[in-house]
């Protein structure tokens, strides 16, 4: 296996969605829909559901996702399912994004890793340390 860290942006789209559970004594749950573009060496587009959990205090809160990526990894073609666990504390966020295992397809078939997310003045960029 060879393991590569590549970077490249990355758009988002959020939308909410009707969930199942609203939440009591001053949390909000909620659910949305994701549909992402990457671009660089991952081309590619994504979609996935997002729940959350928003507590009363001030930057706060804590999110799973998953989300299916559909399209080209440095020229393999293939797709592969990201799961997300994120917290927030105080403003102090903890952002974990796995690749599930034995997700991937085609020619990313066997791809392990993991991707981290910084925006930067608005702009959303992806760093990626994967196995193939």
């Amino acid at each position: 296996m060879t393991t590569k860290i590549i970077s490249g942006e990355f758009t988002v789209a959020l939308a909410p969605i009707e969930g199942y559970a609203k939440g009591q004594q001053g949390i909000n749950l909620g659910r949305m829909s994701i549909d992402k573009t990457f671009t660089g060496a991952l081309n590619a587009t994504s979609q996935g559901e997002m729940l959350s959990a928003m507590t009363p205090t001030q930057d706060s809160a804590g999110y799973v996702a998953i989300e299916q990526v559909i399209g080209e990894l440095e020229g393999k073609q293939g797709s592969f399912v990201l799961q997300h666990f994120g917290t927030m504390n105080k403003g102090q966020d903890n952002l974990i994004l796995n690749v599930i295992p034995d997700s991937g397809t085609y020619e990313l078939k066997g791809l392990t890793g993991s991707m981290k997310i910084r925006i930067e003045q608005g702009i959303h960029y992806y760093d990626f340390d994967y196995r193939l």
